[in-house]
């Protein structure tokens, strides 16, 4: 499980990176999504060690 979770936020970090023409009027929406799934890994990895 925590793979999957890391290697979906390894793909959200690549791709919120505004580099692409048609990704620039994204705004914060990227990177939004993945903070918040860096939360849930981060709260699901403390839970699992308590």
């Amino acid at each position: 499980m925590t793979l999957i979770f890391a290697i979906i936020l390894a793909f959200l970090l690549i791709g919120t990176a505004p580099v692409w023409p048609h990704s620039v009027d994204w705004g914060y929406y990227p990177s939004s999504g993945a903070g918040i799934l860096l939360a849930v890994l981060v709260i699901y990895l403390v839970l699992k060690r308590a």
